[in-house]
């Protein structure tokens, strides 16, 4: 696995594929993330994975300082992975002056959810991404990325930019792994303790019964979606989180579901000081 920073290194160095496979992290690499990398191998003719925690998707009182750095680890993990190129940016590399061109995403479908909770995030996102997509795609006449489904929200913002911005890259998105109790591996996982992570396993549980709940009820009314999703936040609060959201959505564009619309269920909450999310297409 060759290890590169700058990005006209990387440029360099994939000047001779036709078609990269790229997979962005932010580091704390866990087996959802090498999942990622696995996918993508087949898809292109040189597999690149990036590590960079990217200030700008981190609200002021956020985890950006104290989120997980695991850099031997990681590159470990990449290269048994089969990963061919890691792209590590250091902050001057990614931003070498302040970025004050940003990627404003369609507020329709970016500031619900994660948007109206953590505002800014996907402005972050859509900039930081557009950057690696610039680095790793430049002069390549097609290319493909990796995201992984627990992100839901974020899978959907990315495949709209690529699409409205025309880039000539494909955006697959891959199931989420989990544990074999069915935990969402999450790198923030690392922050919970034994008992937070035996109790974590409630909100991909709570989010289940939702959806069970909301497909008995097919056709109700959005007073009575919005009692059941009630409901189920209040079970959440019941067992000592604080639930941000647990809600059914339409696929197609995350807005209130209409009878026969293909759903998915998204949650998100905090456990003691870590924030958690998860989803289920039902």
């Amino acid at each position: 696995m060759k290890i590169v920073h700058s990005v006209a290194e990387l440029r360099q160095t994939l000047a001779s594929a036709q078609r990269p496979a790229f997979v962005p992290t932010m580091g704390n690499l866990h087996e959802g993330h090498l999942s990622l990398i696995r996918q993508a191998r087949p898809l292109g003719d040189v597999s690149v994975a990036s590590i960079f925690v990217n200030r700008l998707q981190f609200l002021p009182h956020e985890d950006f300082d104290s989120y997980p750095r695991t850099w031997e680890a990681d590159c470990a993990k990449l290269e048994a992975a089969g990963c061919d190129v890691l792209f590590a940016p250091r902050e001057v590399d990614l931003y070498p002056e302040p970025q004050t061109f940003k990627v404003q995403p369609d507020p329709a479908l970016a500031d619900l959810l994660e948007g109206e909770f953590r505002p800014g995030f996907f402005t972050g996102v859509c900039t930081v991404v557009m950057k690696l997509f610039s680095a790793v795609f430049a002069g390549h006449a097609e290319g493909v990325s990796v995201f992984g489904k627990k992100d839901y929200q974020q899978l959907m913002v990315i495949q709209r930019m690529v699409q409205q911005f025309a880039l000539p890259i494909t955006v697959l998105g891959a199931e989420t792994t989990r544990s074999e109790a069915g935990l969402a591996l999450s790198s923030r996982n690392g922050y919970l303790s034994e008992a937070e992570r035996a109790e974590a396993l409630q909100l991909s549980l709570a989010l289940r019964g939702l959806g069970r709940e909301a497909l008995a009820a097919a056709h109700a009314l959005p007073q009575q979606r919005e009692a059941l999703e009630a409901a189920a936040l209040g079970a959440l609060k019941a067992r000592g989180w604080a639930p941000d959201y647990l809600t059914v959505r339409r696929r197609s564009d995350l807005q209130a579901p209409q009878a026969g619309d293909p759903l998915v269920v998204l949650g998100a909450a905090r456990l003691g000081s870590t924030r958690l999310i998860d989803n289920l297409e039902i």
